[in-house]
């Protein structure tokens, strides 16, 4: 994984929630968009792993994609 990621958490009916590292947040924000729209039974995700993630679209509660971070540093 390279510290390039952007971390997403995506919930499902059922109080379940996924969370994985993804290279391009706003290309997942588009697909699972678009499947929805379609009325697609899948969203696939694939995460920077390169492992695939089958998600039934019509389970999908929310999904967060975490904002660009800070410069790091001493958090005092």
């Amino acid at each position: 994984m390279s510290k390039d990621t952007i971390k997403v958490r995506i919930g499902l009916e059922g109080a379940r929630e996924l969370e994985f590292d993804v290279d391009d947040g706003e290309a997942l924000i588009k697909d699972v968009e678009a499947a929805i729209k379609k009325g697609e039974a899948l969203v696939w995700v694939t995460d920077a792993r390169g492992d695939r993630h089958g998600l039934a679209a019509g389970k999908i509660a929310f999904v967060q994609v975490e904002g660009e971070k800070a410069p790091g540093g001493v958090g005092f």
